[in-house]
């Protein structure tokens, strides 16, 4: 397959704003793209070579690229930089300068995927001494060869700029439309919720039809995408929903699934990435104390006090999150595994067993000892005995509950009510935090100019796989915030609003939904101009948030789909009249 192919499908995508647009572009493509490489269009659409749990990084810095660039032109590195700083965009400055340089020599390859894919596969495995300029070699020999629109996206993708911000439900949607017909959806999407690769799903899909999807199973070094839960504010509602429900603590950590075969382990974020280095006191609990030789099992990783045992806040954790100094993070930062679900033992695949029947395995599978235990855990369907179960969750540092459905199997990637968090209850003012994927930028005045003055953030819309914006959060931001906004932001940057943003303003800047921020205001109110849950509690108007202050809290745990759901808005606001009422 030639690569001017895939590139003519990312200008075609980068020139609409429409869903079914892109959508039925991605069709067209994918059905004519041989089994052997449709992995690999799949990977480089999303912009990277592998799914995030491989933990491959392509490891080119814009510099570097840059360098690439001028061995390519044969321009100075400075006239490069120059056009960099003029066009705001590797991929156009790359274009531009190698138009030039085409039109004066008239020398051009033809590229297939496969040529593209390996090169930058080997700039990604390229290390040791000599690596930066093997790298850049690597690199300017691809540009020499490349028409300048193809220099473009390469450029683009190998400093992690893609751009293009395609869903994977949009890939996923495109591919039982092209392999399957409509109907296959769900299987599709099992599959990858059970495997976390798109690229491995296509191959598949494309070489063995769906039945060769179906045949798919949780397995070790390979992430499920985890279950999620909705909210409700009290313990009455949810047993309505769900009669006697499993009762556990939700901790104020981090999320972490872990896979152990052998003396093996692996362990991966609530995004899929393996983070195994970065708890490696955690790992060591893992792999003496869990007894399957082959198991994945889920849990809570919470930082504690090393004087007094007790557990710390989310934000204490995150200095775990680093590349260097791990084992002096450990030392200050120790953290406690909290295990509340199994989904492989030895050689089988538990998702589809009852929580009761998981649970009852997983107690079986583990030996607790300090540090690595079972949640603390309740059954029961008696409201008193819940919210005191609740108060002693509180006091001893968790954020609530979640309220869970013995009978339910492990549902990858869902967000449904058989698993329902209960908080702190939602009053008329709002004492519960929220989570936003940043979407656009206002410029700022007075003090703030230059930079950005308020942030454009949304939730996520699951029905629709949506981002509506529902407030500008412009309060709570340090200067050093402020003054590291652009630079967090500028690989996300957009031209124009996202094909999956719904917003009536105008921002200055637009990006792609992908980072998550927790942010706090004073209630949930009716809005004309805010596109979350429009026209669901009254006609022409939407919620937003009044006052929206950020919390200091960066959620690299979640991702975009993990912010806080239109549902979850939509019942809290909700609870919010009935709090006003009494």
């Amino acid at each position: 397959m030639k690569y001017i192919e895939l590139v003519d499908l990312y200008e075609a995508i980068g020139a609409t704003t429409k869903r079914l647009e892109i959508t039925r572009y991605l069709v067209d493509v994918l059905k004519k793209t041989p089994g052997e490489v449709i992995g690999k269009v799949v990977y480089l659409t999303q912009g990277k070579l592998y799914p995030d749990f491989a933990g491959v990084e392509m490891g080119m810095a814009e510099k570097m690229a840059l360098r690439a660039l001028s061995a390519a032109t044969g321009l100075p590195l400075e006239k490069v930089e120059r056009e960099l700083r003029s066009k705001g965009d590797i991929g156009t400055a790359a274009e531009n300068l190698l138009k030039a340089k085409k039109q004066a020599t008239l020398s051009e390859k033809e590229l297939l995927v496969r040529d593209v894919y390996d090169v930058l596969d080997k700039i990604a495995r390229i290390t040791g001494a000599g690596s930066v300029e093997a790298k850049v070699r690597a690199l300017s020999g691809l540009l020499a060869d490349a028409k300048p629109v193809e220099a473009k996206y390469i450029m683009r993708t190998v400093t992690g700029k893609m751009r293009l911000g395609i869903a994977d439900m949009t890939i996923l949607e495109a591919l039982a439309r092209a392999f399957a017909g409509k109907e296959a959806r769900k299987v599709i999407e099992r599959a990858y919720n059970l495997t976390s690769d798109l690229g491995d799903v296509a191959r598949t899909l494309c070489t063995d039809g769906i039945e060769g999807i179906k045949k798919y199973h949780v397995k070790t070094g390979r992430p499920a995408r985890m279950m999620l839960a909705q909210r409700l504010e009290s313990a009455q509602e949810i047993l309505e929903k769900l009669g006697k429900a499993i009762c556990e603590w939700k901790y104020d950590g981090e999320r972490i699934q872990i896979h152990k075969q052998g003396n093996k382990i692996s362990m991966f974020s609530r995004r899929l990435e393996n983070i195994t280095g970065q708890y490696p006191d955690v790992a060591d609990l893992a792999r003496k104390n869990i007894k399957a030789d082959r198991a994945i099992v889920e849990g809570e990783c919470v930082a504690v006090d090393t004087d007094t045992g007790a557990m710390l806040p989310f934000q204490v954790l995150m200095h775990r999150r680093r590349k260097y100094g791990i084992e002096k993070a450990a030392k200050e930062f120790p953290a406690h595994m909290y295990l509340f679900d199994a989904l492989l033992i030895e050689n089988d695949d538990l998702t589809q067993m009852s929580l009761l029947e998981r649970r009852e395995i997983l107690k079986k599978s583990i030996k607790e000892t300090n540090g690595f235990k079972l949640a603390q855990s309740l059954i029961s369907d008696d409201v008193r005995e819940i919210e005191a179960f609740f108060e002693s969750a509180i006091e001893s540092g968790c954020e609530g509950l979640i309220l869970k459905s013995g009978a339910s199997g492990y549902q990858a990637g869902a967000r449904s009510w058989l698993w329902i968090k209960l908080k702190r209850s939602y009053q008329s003012k709002m004492i519960e935090p929220i989570d936003v994927v940043i979407v656009g930028a206002l410029m700022g005045r007075g003090r703030r100019s230059g930079s950005y003055g308020a942030l454009l953030v949304s939730v996520y819309d699951s029905e629709r796989d949506v981002f509506p914006t529902i407030t500008k959060a412009g309060s709570g931001f340090t200067d050093e915030d402020l003054k590291n906004l652009p630079e967090l932001l500028s690989p996300y940057e957009l031209k124009h609003r996202h094909a999956r943003v719904e917003s009536k303003l105008e921002a200055n800047v637009w990006f792609t939904p992908a980072v998550v921020i927790e942010v706090i205001g004073d209630e949930l109110t009716l809005s004309p101009i805010h596109m979350c849950a429009y026209n669901r509690i009254r006609k022409d108007a939407g919620i937003a948030v009044r006052f929206p202050r950020f919390t200091h809290r960066w959620r690299k745990d979640k991702a975009p789909e993990d912010a806080t759901n239109v549902e979850e808005i939509v019942d809290m606001y909700r609870a919010q009249l009935k709090r006003i009422a009494e």
